[in-house]
């Protein structure tokens, strides 16, 4: 192997310089390295829907129970005796627990369906396991969807004397 050649200087004293700049303790580096700023990485699990492989694996879920509610493949009273809708899966970020919220048509016994479905969850959780293709099935669990009933009190609300009586007021006030 060679030697060092004169005049130019050895790898182990460049890359030694080049700590130090770095560290501080030479002159300053600022134009070479770091004038470009950082890049952060922002995660998108934080929104409220969650990644786009969330909402998937959810919709492949939702799609899953209503092709089984559909077909008659839950063998139950309170089950076969109502119409239900499925309108939300939300999938954990982790893919392991899948939260199914159901709703009853016109909204009564919900309590009821929701125990019925907690009584097949692990029949519910095998099937859906089989029809979709994933690494793991994920856990179920069952809610009450009460979007509507919180849509109706809304709704409720703005109909109410008092806001239209301040709508009212604000109008005449422009």
């Amino acid at each position: 192997m060679p030697g060092p050649v004169p005049g130019q200087p050895d790898k182990e004293s460049t890359a030694r310089a080049l700590l130090t700049e770095m560290a501080g303790t030479g002159p300053a580096m600022t134009d070479a390295i770091w004038a470009k700023p950082m890049r952060h990485k922002h995660h998108r699990d934080s929104t409220a829907g969650g990644s786009q492989r969330q909402l998937r694996v959810g919709e492949l879920v939702r799609h899953a129970l209503a092709d089984m509610l559909a077909r008659g493949d839950v063998h139950d009273p309170v089950i076969e005796a109502h119409l239900i809708t499925i309108p939300e899966v939300r999938v954990t970020a982790d893919l392991r627990l899948a939260t199914i919220y159901v709703m009853p048509m016109g909204g009564r016994d919900a309590d009821d369906v929701v125990a019925a479905f907690e009584r097949h969850k692990k029949y519910v959780r095998a099937e859906i396991a089989h029809r979709i293709n994933l690494k793991f099935a994920p856990e179920i669990r069952f809610r009450v969807d009460d979007r509507f009933a919180e849509a109706e009190r809304i709704d409720k609300l703005l109909r109410s004397p008092d806001v239209k009586r301040d709508l009212n007021n604000n109008e005449d006030s422009e």
